[in-house]
């Protein structure tokens, strides 16, 4: 096995830039190495959220730089997402740019529910919850995301635009305590809260676990008020020590004056109002009466999936590629697609995609987008077949299912089953005008082995039932063997062309 790299994984939220840098451990979870965190405030607006601070993109920026320092610094690969505030806001795209020019690092902006699920897989790996049924809640500053999981697999994935930013600008936009605003803040978070109360009693839990900073606060200054030490990690926080923090808090009309809690950073002191009151709003609306607050979050859940992504064999949690091959299905089979023609034809197109390695260097990362956009090729015929590789790529870019992808794999795999037929990939094409250089060229070489692979089960009989791939003299020949498969034969000829070009290599589509 190759020698296991360090990983470093950046959480870019609407309150705080968040590092963590691990060390794989082969058959466990990644040793942590080292966590930091920095406030920059991305987010501004009571409710839309829709643009970024400037002065708060600096201070991003300038985080980003001391991260990728420190990343280098342990010889760690850095895997960086960004959540609520950047993936609202319309000038995002000028962010994400000064991040890979200045500060050498490619940001992938990903979707609530992805959010929710990176979430939870950080908190099964730091509390012990996996053989119960719970509730796993992370408070961010932009957006609230909640998971409901039996054992180890989520049965609610959701995300909601609520956050203890978001709620303070909207009724305490000063940080100050005025208590008719309190009462506002109250009634809007229940009402707020109402649907996904029903939707997570409904899927049923019996333990609570809060990930994040305002958890994190709220129990800092409930141990406080209990032992004097803040710093004490263990032990449940009750109903009660949330009302003793909520009248404190209250209590202390001024931000300024709110720095001298005990237990409080000073950072959120004049967002703990919002932070606060959401908690105890949570614990009405959902029926729980202790948490246990998760020191792991998104950025240990996103280590632990690029751990599986890199080496399968050392994630001793869960395997990863379970997750997203059932939401690969499951998206199938919810838009009818035909299952058994969609696994022959990503069969054939993976083998080929394995027997040329030398010729494309794709890894891991290519190979999942590949038979994710294999086995959603065909799903535009849902809506109509004339066009249907249009509308397959609108049903993959739009869906909210496609859990373990985030938005930039997503939009590759749109994109491959978009180019499973009809024309090539062109520069006039304004999504794949989009793409890096790199990016095209992995679309032109997947969606032609896509094409390839559809070719050879033409006629939906699984005709072609052994596929046989070669490299010979710098030609790839592919020997099939089947009854009856002149016309998978021919098609399969005639729709080669764009792997050909992609790879630069002539191919031979032959009977063994």
């Amino acid at each position: 096995m190759d020698p296991i790299e360090n990983l470093a994984a950046i959480d870019i939220g609407t309150s705080s830039v968040h590092l963590a840098i691990a060390r794989p451990v082969e058959g466990g979870n990644p040793e942590l190495l080292l966590r930091e965190k920095l406030p920059v405030r991305l987010g501004s607006g009571a409710s839309d959220m829709k643009t970024l601070d400037p002065e708060a993109v600096d201070r991003a920026i300038v985080a980003l730089q001391s991260f990728r320092s420190l990343a280098d610094a342990h010889n760690a690969t850095i895997h960086a997402v960004a959540t609520s505030a950047v993936r609202e806001a319309n000038d995002a795209s000028a962010f994400l740019e000064r991040a890979s020019n200045e500060a050498g690092i490619d940001i992938a902006v990903i979707a609530g529910v992805e959010e929710a699920r990176l979430i939870h897989l950080g908190a099964l790996g730091a509390v012990p919850i996996a053989n119960t049924a719970h509730l796993v809640i992370d408070i961010g500053g932009g957006s609230t995301e909640f998971i409901v999981g039996h054992g180890m697999e989520p049965k609610l994935l959701r995300s909601l635009k609520m956050g203890h930013v978001r709620t303070s600008n909207r009724f305490f936009p000063d940080g100050v305590v005025d208590l008719d605003a309190v009462g506002e803040c109250r009634s809007w978070l229940r009402s707020f809260l109402a649907r996904i109360a029903v939707d997570a009693k409904a899927a049923g839990f019996e333990q609570v676990v809060g990930c994040s900073g305002t958890f994190e606060t709220v129990a800092a200054i409930a141990r406080q008020h209990r032992t004097g030490d803040p710093s004490e990690t263990t032990g449940e926080i009750t109903r009660a020590a949330v009302d003793a923090v909520i009248a404190e808090i209250l209590a202390t009309p001024n931000p300024e004056d709110r720095r001298a809690i005990g237990g409080l950073d000073d950072h959120r002191a004049d967002t703990i109002i919002a932070g606060a009151l959401i908690v105890e709003a949570l614990m009405d609306s959902l029926d729980f009466e202790t948490f246990t607050v998760s020191p792991a979050a998104l950025r240990e859940g996103l280590l632990l999936d690029r751990l599986d992504e890199q080496h399968p064999n050392t994630d001793g949690l869960l395997h990863l590629s379970s997750i997203r091959a059932s939401s690969v299905r499951f998206v199938a089979e919810r838009y009818g697609e035909n299952i058994t023609h969609a696994r022959q034809a990503t069969d054939v197109a993976l083998q080929l995609f394995d027997s040329t390695v030398d010729h494309h260097g794709y890894g891991r990362f290519e190979r999942d987008v590949l038979e994710a956009a294999s086995m959603l090729h065909n799903i535009g015929r849902f809506v109509g077949h004339g066009a249907h590789h249009r509308h397959s790529y609108y049903l993959i870019r739009n869906s909210e299912h496609l859990a373990g992808f985030h938005a930039h794999e997503t939009r590759l795999i749109a994109l491959v089953a978009r180019y499973h037929r009809k024309s090539a990939p062109k520069p006039e094409h304004s999504e794949f005008a989009k793409l890096r250089e790199g990016d095209q060229q992995l679309v032109r070489v997947l969606a032609g082995m896509l094409r390839i692979g559809i070719a050879l089960d033409r006629t939906y009989r699984t005709a072609a039932g052994d596929v046989s791939v070669d490299v010979r003299a710098n030609t790839i020949v592919l020997s099939v063997r089947g009854e009856g498969i002149e016309l998978e034969l021919y098609a399969a000829n005639e729709r080669k062309s764009l792997l050909e070009n992609a790879l630069k290599t002539p191919i031979v589509v032959t009977s063994a």
